[in-house]
């Protein structure tokens, strides 16, 4: 009987992420559904008295088809192909198997069940429905070759070997399924993450931020909440990062981010918009606002890098006041804009404010 160990894969491209590959995943499920198979085709054949032949074949179909399945796929230049002709032929040596076991009720159901099932867990798009005809096929074959017998009574020995075929793999692919469900959920909470906040600096991302900011805008619109937009630019950024290199252009960036994530009150979101440039939509009136980025600038000024200790940074901001009814985020954020130009035209370091235009 072949090992129980998979064989290494003889290609570098069948590395640590071949685990994840087809033949990797249905070689386990196969061993233990094909090796407790044997138990009802022990109990079937025993009392039938079959031939040596009908044994050897079950012996092989239980004992060796599994790991030999699993070696000719590994070795395969294409492992996934290989293993989706070996999963046809599970199918057909199951088919086979109900002419021999003379069309025993239960295990030739449990059997046929299990095969496609198995088709099914596989995750490969209508296999199970493709393998049908190869079942049916293996079947007629079977019978013409070894004869239509037919005695459908299960006896309670043969139902007794039935039962751990039906739980233990039904356990098995189930656990399956939940692990497979549970890397989808965490995969999906990863991508749910990454767009909602910009990887460097752990803000929100645009698309997110812009989401939130028209939210806050129409609270403001319907019951007249408070609320300020801000944007802020990062002075001379190009310069640093032509001088100290883009790693730390990076972290001043995230330093920054650091600084408005700590003074940025509740309700409040922050994101950032691209480059050098973030947002604040701030549940303030703009007297609020104004103070948040003088604690911002300050803040700024006030960051060090261990690495350049005479690297220092400063921001500018622009602020604005909610549009009026009929007006929408795109007038928000011009107003920010127009502002932000104001307060870098005025000079490093300082705020400005401006109204939505009309």
């Amino acid at each position: 009987m072949a090992s129980d160990t998979p064989p290494r894969p003889a290609t570098a491209a069948h590395g640590a992420t071949g685990r994840n590959r087809l033949p990797w995943r249905v070689y386990p499920l196969r061993a233990l559904g094909m090796g407790l198979a044997f138990l009802p085709m022990y109990a079937v054949l025993r009392e039938l008295e079959s031939p040596p032949a009908v044994w050897a074949w079950a012996a092989f179909s239980a004992f060796v088809w599994p790991h030999l399945a699993f070696a000719l796929a590994a070795r395969a230049a294409e492992p996934d192909r290989a293993e989706i002709r070996n999963l046809m032929l599970d199918s057909m040596i199951a088919g086979s198997w109900v002419p021999l076991l003379h069309f025993n009720l239960l295990p030739s159901a449990v059997l046929v069940t299990v095969a496609t099932a198995d088709k099914i867990n596989s995750g490969v798009r209508g296999l199970w429905l493709r393998s049908l005809p190869a079942m049916l096929a293996a079947l007629v074959f079977t019978g013409l070759a070894y004869g239509w017998y037919v005695q459908p009574e299960s006896s309670l020995p043969v139902i007794l070997a039935c039962l751990p075929l039906m739980t233990i793999h039904t356990l098995a692919v189930s656990a399956n399924l939940y692990r497979l469900v549970r890397k989808l959920q965490r995969q999906n909470l990863l991508l749910d993450r990454i767009s909602r906040q910009d990887d460097l600096t752990g803000l929100h991302s645009r698309a997110h931020w812009l989401a939130e900011a028209e939210q806050l805008l129409r609270e403001h619109q319907e019951s007249g909440r408070p609320a300020t937009l801000t944007f802020l630019d990062v002075h001379h950024f190009k310069a640093t990062n032509d001088r100290y290199g883009h790693a730390v252009g990076d972290d001043v960036l995230r330093g920054i981010a650091g600084q408005i994530r700590a003074h940025l009150p509740e309700g409040g979101h922050a994101g950032r918009l691209g480059g050098d440039e973030f947002a604040l939509a701030l549940p303030y009136g703009l007297p609020g606002a104004e103070a948040l980025a003088g604690t911002l600038r300050v803040a700024v000024e006030t960051l060090e890098f261990p690495c350049h200790p005479g690297l220092r940074c400063s921001i500018s901001l622009g602020l604005a006041e909610p549009p009026g009814a009929g007006l929408g985020l795109r007038e928000w954020m011009e107003a920010a804009d127009r502002a932000l130009y104001e307060a870098k035209q005025a000079g490093r370091n300082r705020t400005a404010g401006a109204r939505p235009r009309a």
